[in-house]
Order: C-alpha cells, then structure tokens, then sequence
C-alpha cells in the first residue's frame, strides 16, 4: 500500500486525538500512572513536536486526558475480570485505535478479540501493525463493518467466527453522543440478544449544562468542532435516561459508574488533583 494511500485510510481525528491523550498521560502526568499506553502514538508516528499542537495543550486537555485513560483502563480491569470468569470473546464496537491486543497478550491470547470498525480505518491499523512488528495474532478478528452502507456488525461477527451460543464482553466508548437515540437503542436491544452472561461496557455523554463548570468550555468546544467537521454530537443522557433505555432493550441490570467512583478507584492517593470531570462522559455496565 503506497503512503498516499495510507495517508488517505488513516483514523479519523477523534480516534487519533484519544490515542494521542493517552500516550501524553505518560509524558506530562505524575506517575502512578491510570494506564500505560503509547501503542496509538507509535501507530500514528505524527511529527516531533506534536505535545505542542492545540489538542494536545497538557493543561486545557488534563481533565478530558483523566477521563479518557480512566475509561480505557475501567474497560481493561472489566475484561480480565471477565475473562477470568471465563468469558472467552471481547467484542469493541469502534475500536479505532485500541491497544488491548497489542498492551495486553497475556489476557487477549487467551480470547477471541473482535475488533469491529469502519473498512478504511481498519486497513490502515492493521498494515500498521504489521509494519511495527505487532503483527495480527489469530485470535484478533478484524471485522470491516461499513455502518454508512447499513452494514450489521452482528453479521461481521458471525463471518469473522463469533460463537453466538457463548457471552461476550461488548464495549463501545465515545461512540453513543454520534448516534441517535434510536441508534443508541438498538444497539443495545443487539447486545441484550447475545447469550446469557453476556455483558456490554458503553461511554455516554452527559446534557453539557450537568458538566463541573471548569471543563464546560471544552465540552463546548468539542461539540461545536464536531459539528463542523460533520459528526455533530447528537445523543445525550441522564445516567437514569441511559439505564432505563438498557433495561427497555432487554438487560436484566443496568449499573451506571459514575466519574467519581472512577475517582476513587483510580486516582485516590493523587496530590495533583488529576482526575476525570463529573458529569461530562460517565459509563454504562449492563448486564444480559
């Protein structure tokens, strides 16, 4: 694949911007830190100097930085939990640039890893991957799911080998506030179909007036971005909103985890106030 070409499939900013947060938690955060993750930022390779761009100002970004490494890393304790129980596949809706297979071999070997995105972006990693020596692994299942076309990522389960007769762990992160609320919904009645068992971690996006007040002018910010790159922020929820709409689609529990037991689970003993804003992105954990 010639380098025009890559350039042209390369993740979108969104997944880039993320990658980026959490390769920048090593460089300017205190240790200890929430998640040791530089994968994105060796995929990626931008040009030196890219701790300098905008999106990356250590300060501005800090809280949406805190949010972003303690989703990713809630998410990680939740699969080995998972997979020690003996769930055996790990489903990630988006996965743009996820680095759980590359981080985490020592869980992922033992599962079947479904990673389920959009075509181009998914060449992109996976040529990448190769040519850094990470390498596709068997039990790493990339399933190209063109979701504009009214692809079903059910069906790209079912033909990358998905065992629908077994539970899954299924995440979606920063995926819910571009969907509509019937978007949202059906995705969860999809997931509530799976066997028994089965279990989905999902991000959601608080109204922006419930926000802490210091990180609402980024929130702002990144809606209106979002808007005039033409993935608008549509979809926002209330943790009650979000948990009825998963026991309407069918789960038997709907748990909501909130930034502050986040909190206190990872960012207890800091000294530098580091730590995800409240009501802004917040987790829903449900249950089949």
């Amino acid at each position: 694949m010639s380098a025009s070409n890559m350039q042209d499939l390369a993740p979108d900013s969104t997944a880039a911007r993320v990658a980026l947060w959490r390769a920048l938690h090593l460089e300017v955060d205190a240790p200890p830190h929430v998640l040791e993750d530089n994968v994105g930022l060796q995929l990626l390779a931008p040009e030196p100097g890219w701790q300098q761009r905008g999106d990356m100002h250590a300060e501005f970004t800090r809280p949406f930085r805190a949010s972003i490494v303690a989703r990713a890393r809630f998410i990680e304790d939740l699969v080995v939990e998972q997979a020690a129980r003996g769930l055996s596949q790990y489903v990630i809706l988006g996965a743009g640039l996820d680095s759980f297979a590359q981080r985490r071999p020592d869980v992922a070997s033992h599962l079947k890893v479904f990673e389920v995105d959009q075509p181009n972006p998914q060449a992109w990693k996976r040529q990448r991957l190769i040519e850094l020596g990470f390498g596709v692994p068997d039990w790493l299942r990339f399933v190209p799911v063109d979701f504009e076309a009214g692809g079903s990522w059910q069906a790209g389960l079912a033909a990358a080998g998905f065992d629908a007769s077994k539970p899954a762990v299924v995440v979606s992160t920063g995926v819910s506030m571009y969907l509509t609320k019937e978007a949202n919904a059906a995705t969860l009645r999809e997931v509530a179909t799976l066997a028994p068992g089965s279990v989905l971690a999902m991000t959601f996006l608080l109204p922006l007036e419930m926000a802490d007040p210091d990180v609402r002018p980024g929130l702002e910010m990144a809606e209106k971005g979002a808007r005039a790159s033409g993935t608008p922020f549509i979809s926002f929820f209330t943790p009650p909103q979000i948990q009825s709409l998963a026991h309407e689609a069918g789960f038997g529990k709907a748990e909501h985890v909130s930034a502050a037991a986040l909190t206190e689970r990872y960012f207890a003993n800091r000294t530098d106030g580091f730590r995800p804003p409240n009501n802004a992105e917040e987790l829903l954990v449900a249950t089949v």
